[in-house]
C-alpha cells in the first residue's frame, strides 16, 4: 500500500462549498466515478476540508500508475462529465500549472 496526498482549493463560496460537499456524499456520489476510482488500483480514498481548501489521502496498490489513471479518465466520458461538473467548485492552486487540478503533496514529516 502507498499512500499519497493532495490539495486543491474550492471557488471561496458557502453556496458553491456546500454543492461540492452534497455531490461527495455517499448517496449522490455517481456509481461510475467509484468504479473507475478502484479500477486505477486506488483502495481508499478520503477528502478533507478547512474553508476552502480540501486535502485528499489516496491508497492505493501495486497496480496504480498515475499516467495510467490519467489516460483512463481521459477515456471515460463519464469521468469527464464528473471532472467538467466539478470544476464549477474547484479552483487551481497558486502554484498549479495550466489545467492542472489536484497537486499532489511531498511527505516532510513522518512521526515513526
Amino acid at each position: 500500500m502507498t499512500r499519497h496526498c493532495f490539495a486543491l482549493d474550492l471557488v471561496d463560496d458557502p453556496a458553491l462549498i456546500a454543492e461540492y460537499e452534497h455531490w461527495h456524499k455517499s448517496e449522490n456520489s455517481w456509481p461510475e466515478i467509484k468504479k473507475s476510482i478502484l479500477d486505477a488500483g486506488i483502495t481508499q480514498m478520503e477528502i478533507y476540508r478547512i474553508g476552502n481548501r480540501l486535502f485528499m489521502i489516496m491508497e492505493t496498490d501495486d497496480s496504480y500508475d498515475s499516467e495510467r489513471k490519467n489516460n483512463m479518465d481521459k477515456l471515460n466520458p463519464k469521468v469527464q462529465e464528473w471532472e467538467l461538473l466539478m470544476w464549477k467548485f474547484q479552483q487551481p492552486l497558486p502554484w498549479a500549472k495550466e489545467g492542472e487540478k489536484w497537486i499532489k503533496m511531498d511527505n516532510i514529516f513522518k512521526l515513526i
